[in-house]
């Protein structure tokens, strides 16, 4: 289904995502959910894919030209999220690149430059570089996995967390606000709301007879969420690579674009960022190299746009 601008509502399109985003229009996406692929940790089998530079400096160079253009796409009021991992530098030799590059999961590479072992800290590295080209950075979520898999290394801590960027182009950009349960009562002083009467312990301790009433919790729907989301993992049947848990898209979504709106997926795999979009009443645009990936993320999309079509949405 397109529209008269030629933004592809709700398809996914094969090709090169720097090349793709740049037929769109500008200011044409009111949010962008995506995680690239890693550097140097897979091989997704396809010819120009992104994360098989032989420097994680290039891969770098090569992220930024791509959300250089998300940028241009997205609207003024637009937000973006980044999910993005980290890697270590190993001991392979950067230029064997057939012993590096011929296996679905990569041995880890030696990074010019690094100790073998040391994390190279590419995520905060981009959101640096991010920051350099206008973007503005709200915050630096973590998403905490409990159920992560366990790490057969001994001389470090399991990493059991992978970061999430969110940016947005100005200074006034469209966000509703998310809460989530209080972890604990408040209930120091009696009750939730706290009574100016001289009868609460307030009173009694401090002798402000007149202090103002308090609500010491203002708003009932819980407190403004945080930014360590705990959300396990979640296994995808049909796909071998890491998919991400419909759970995490959703405060993404439900925060950072308004119903009806559009959400791009620039890397958008197994269409999981497409599905959480359609069951919440937005639209999306995916772009994806491999052809393989978008027949299983089509398998999972098509029948939610068949049922929309049905319903007159």
């Amino acid at each position: 289904m397109m529209m008269n601008n030629n933004i592809p509502i709700n398809q996914i399109i094969c090709g090169n995502t720097l090349g793709v985003l740049k037929t769109l229009p500008d200011e044409s996406i009111n949010c962008c959910i995506t995680s690239p692929p890693y550097w140097a940790l897979r091989d997704y089998g396809i010819e120009g894919q992104l994360g098989l530079e032989p420097t994680f400096h290039e891969y770098l160079d090569r992220l930024i030209a791509i959300f250089d253009e998300v940028k241009r796409v997205l609207r003024k009021d637009g937000t973006c999220w980044v999910v993005l991992g980290d890697t270590y530098s190993g001991g392979v030799n950067n230029n064997d690149s057939k012993k590096v590059y011929g296996a679905k999961t990569l041995k880890p590479i030696k990074a010019i430059g690094f100790q073998c072992k040391s994390l190279l800290q590419i995520p905060s590295r981009f959101s640096i570089m991010m920051t350099d080209h206008g973007w503005i950075l709200r915050n630096e979520i973590i998403w905490y996995k409990p159920s992560c898999m366990p790490a057969s290394v001994k001389d470090r801590f399991t990493v059991d967390f992978e970061k999430v960027f969110f940016f947005v182009k100005n200074k006034k950009y469209y966000f509703e606000q998310q809460f989530e349960p209080y972890q604990e009562s408040i209930n120091r002083w009696g009750g939730v709301y706290l009574k100016a009467n001289g009868n609460s312990t307030w009173d009694e301790g401090t002798k402000q007879n007149t202090y103002r009433n308090r609500s010491l919790r203002p708003n009932d729907k819980g407190r403004n969420k945080r930014c360590v989301w705990q959300i396990a993992t979640k296994p995808f049947e049909e796909a071998h690579f890491a998919v991400f848990p419909p759970t995490l898209v959703e405060p993404m979504i439900q925060a950072g674009c308004p119903e009806n709106g559009i959400v791009l997926d620039p890397f958008m795999g197994s269409g999981t960022v497409a599905e959480v979009a359609l069951k919440l009443n937005r639209r999306f645009v995916g772009i994806e190299l491999n052809p393989e990936y978008i027949k299983i993320a089509d398998k999972r999309i098509k029948p939610i746009i068949q049922m929309r079509i049905i319903r007159g949405v």
